[in-house]
């Protein structure tokens, strides 16, 4: 299974719906796409994972680096997740209190 990155923007807030796999393989792709669009200025974001199937540590390891990322520029990073399986990772890992996780986009800009 491979990662699929779409991006959009909506009241200048960047989007990031992702699917597909989030592991050690597909991992930096998203890492990258993150850097990317902080490094063009999107210090706000929003990543989709209403499309993920699986996500590892590593993924988590990506995330978390993002939050890092955004917050060097006072920004934020926030999720939009739904899916019991990877709720029970964020609570199990302790990330559910890390991140912001709203059940839409549209909630997590609204949450801004």
């Amino acid at each position: 299974m491979d990662l699929t990155l779409a991006t959009r923007e909506v009241d200048g807030t960047t989007i990031v719906s992702v699917g597909g796999e989030i592991d050690v393989y597909t991992a930096p792709k998203l890492r990258d796409k993150i850097t990317e669009l902080v490094a063009a200025g999107a210090h706000h974001l929003v990543i989709d994972l209403e499309a993920v199937e699986f996500l590892d540590s590593t993924g988590l390891g990506v995330l978390v680096g993002g939050l890092k990322k955004v917050r060097a520029h006072d920004g934020s990073l926030q999720l939009v997740c739904t899916q019991d399986r990877l709720l029970k990772i964020f609570r199990i890992t302790g990330l559910a209190k890390v991140f912001a996780i709203h059940g839409s986009a549209e909630a997590a800009i609204a949450a801004g």
